[in-house]
């Protein structure tokens, strides 16, 4: 597949088994798949790169004259359909979720009319990307491939030919065919696991997402694609901590050939909150309590030392580095892996964690997290709260005292008393007295009066949609006239296009450089408090908009382009998250236990 490009970030699908995922283009070649684990090292990495880097194409050998793709109903299995002159085939691309060991990728092809000549091509590369296996056949049809801890085994129903570089199968399908390849990761120092049974491994993954699927409490107008977002959300989840990614992949730009390219497969408690709701308002109580469980593991043994991220097993190191051998999507460079922003201060991160804790108590999902953790989290934060940070979003430029950081300091210090004041009534009164100091400061800092709304910190101008949250926290009325007036300067800055940015890259230093696009999380936020406002018909038109981002298969990215490409890292959970949130907020689905939210 000399030449091939990985095409626009949109023309992608995600299969995955909670361990890890790969991406699947729309012409059938997997060009991202880290392994054992969704954090693991890259073995597929055209995505960011070039064919040398690591690719399984799988089409016919013919010129194809049309192509569609879908999921199957209520499932993570997908189905490319490729017609040709000769005939049609379809290639069903999945994970198993019953298997209980390291990840396979099973990959059937199915003669639907017609003839069709088939062609897979598979170049493994280790190491992100660079490093060429050592192959060793165990028969016609089946080949390991080693390059220091990870092994692999394929295993065909059609002839493996080690070419150039690469493995090469050819072989013809008529109506009612099938033929089945799998991938299956094992460490290398162990024998081959036991090999996968294609048609059956279909059949139950299929059961397990149907099944899981038929839990989710939702029947409202927007059914698929919330359906969709929960079931890729699902899949973002590591089934044996709880941990959910921020996103499936690395290095996809915020702006097309730009720096703005990060490593997402951390779990970040940014999103503790957005994600308890949204699991809560769906019914999904188990994946709720698996989050919170994971979260409490995390910030475990020092929970003063809290970070804004971490790995899916609650570790603390990723050092950020850049992989030079590696082009870049589209040219963006640098590549980068790990991520520096674990090592960041950002106050916000208290506000969440103990939000996300009260409002598990509120949901009756477990007793109290007890006194010494709360009082930790929240005498840290005596400490340290009035110190400026790099924000939500992570700045790269000068600390700064952010409105939005300042006001989840409010929520912390309002959760912290309602967690322990049956049994220490004292401090929880003082921790009263602290959200009431730190509401007095940021009412009185973070409000630009002459603006009518909340600037991104105090004494600046730039605005930040971070603040809309303030709304949905509980920090002030939707319907508070300085809500109302954020609400209107936010509509006239930081809307383009229909869709809602996070801040102007022009007006804020955030260390980086560059333009972004459309944060599509934002979008839903603001949806939220257009509906709070009582404007329930402009939250559904631009939650529409929002929708209208997604790709075919109903993936959304971080941002969208002012064309409409998509940017940023796929599919991204918060996005699916505030979606989920959003649209059930609108359909009139609560949060069960949100004593303190709207």
């Amino acid at each position: 597949m000399k030449g091939w490009r990985p095409g626009r970030i949109e023309d992608h699908g995600m299969i995955g088994d909670g361990e890890t995922a790969a991406l699947v283009h729309r012409d059938g070649t997997i060009d991202w798949l880290s392994m054992p684990r969704f954090d693991s090292e890259v073995c597929l990495a055209a995505l960011l790169g070039t064919e040398e880097n690591g690719g399984w194409w799988l089409g016919p050998k013919t010129k194809v004259v049309k192509t569609s793709r879908r999921y199957l109903d209520d499932t993570l299995v997908l189905e490319t359909l490729v017609e040709t002159r000769r005939g049609t085939a379809a290639i069903l691309d999945f994970m198993p979720t019953h298997r209980g060991q390291a990840p396979d990728i099973v990959r059937i092809v199915e003669g639907r009319s017609g003839t069709v000549e088939m062609m897979s091509k598979l170049a493994l590369r280790f190491d992100h990307g660079r490093t060429h296996p050592l192959v060793r056949t165990l028969s016609l049809r089946e080949v390991v491939a080693i390059a220091g801890p990870n092994a692999v085994v394929l295993r065909f129903e059609t002839e493996i030919v080690k070419g150039e570089r690469c493995f090469d199968s050819r072989f013809t399908v008529r109506a009612g065919e099938q033929v089945a390849m799998t991938m299956t990761w094992f460490p290398s120092h162990e024998d081959p696991p036991e090999p996968v049974n294609p048609p059956l491994a279909l059949r139950e993954t299929c059961d397990f997402w149907r099944r899981w699927v038929g839990r989710i409490n939702f029947d409202g107008a927007e059914r698929d694609p919330v359906v969709r977002s929960l079931i890729l959300l699902k899949s973002l989840v590591h089934r044996q901590t709880g941990g959910m990614l921020a996103a499936a992949t690395a290095s996809l730009p915020e702006r097309t050939a730009g720096s703005r390219n990060w490593d997402y497969r951390f779990c970040w408690l940014r999103d503790a909150t957005f994600t308890l709701q949204a699991f809560l308002r769906a019914g999904l109580k188990g994946e709720a309590r698996a989050w919170i469980e994971w979260m409490r593991r995390a910030i475990a043994g020092e929970p003063t030392e809290v970070q804004p991220a971490y790995s899916i097993d609650g570790g603390r190191l990723a050092l950020e580095w850049e992989a030079d051998w590696l082009a870049g999507f589209g040219g963006a460079q640098p590549v980068r892996f790990g991520n520096a922003a674990l090592g960041q201060c950002q106050l916000d991160v208290y506000g969440e964690v103990l939000d996300a804790l009260s409002l598990a108590t509120d949901a009756g999902m477990e007793a109290p997290p007890g006194h010494p953790v709360t009082h930790q989290l929240a005498e840290k934060l005596v400490r340290i709260w009035q110190q400026p940070d790099a924000g939500i979003w992570e700045s790269r430029g000068p600390l700064r005292h952010h409105t939005y950081s300042k006001a989840m300091c409010w929520v912390a210090f309002d959760r912290a008393a309602s967690l322990i004041e049956g049994e220490a009534p004292r401090e929880a009164k003082r921790y009263r007295r602290l959200a009431d100091r730190v509401r007095k400061q940021v009412l009185g800092n973070g409000f630009d009066e002459s603006l009518n709304t909340f600037t991104r910190a105090y004494d600046d101008k730039a605005l930040d949609a971070a603040t809309l949250r303030l709304a949905l926290v509980g920090f002030l009325d939707a319907r508070d006239e300085r809500m109302i007036g954020t609400v209107a300067a936010i509509e006239r800055d930081l809307i383009r296009g229909g869709l809602v940015y996070r801040y102007s890259t022009d007006a804020t230093d955030d260390g980086v450089g560059g333009e972004e696009g459309a944060f599509l999380a934002a979008g839903c936020w603001l949806a939220e408090v257009y509906h709070l406002q009582g404007r329930s018909d402009d939250a559904r038109a631009l939650l529409g908009r929002i929708g209208e981002a997604a790709n075919d298969l109903g993936l959304l990215a971080e941002e969208a382009a002012p064309d409409g490409r998509m940017l940023g890292n796929i599919p991204q959970a918060l996005s699916h998250v505030a979606f989920v949130n959003a649209t059930m907020r609108l359909a009139g689905q609560s949060v069960q236990g949100g004593k303190r939210r709207p």
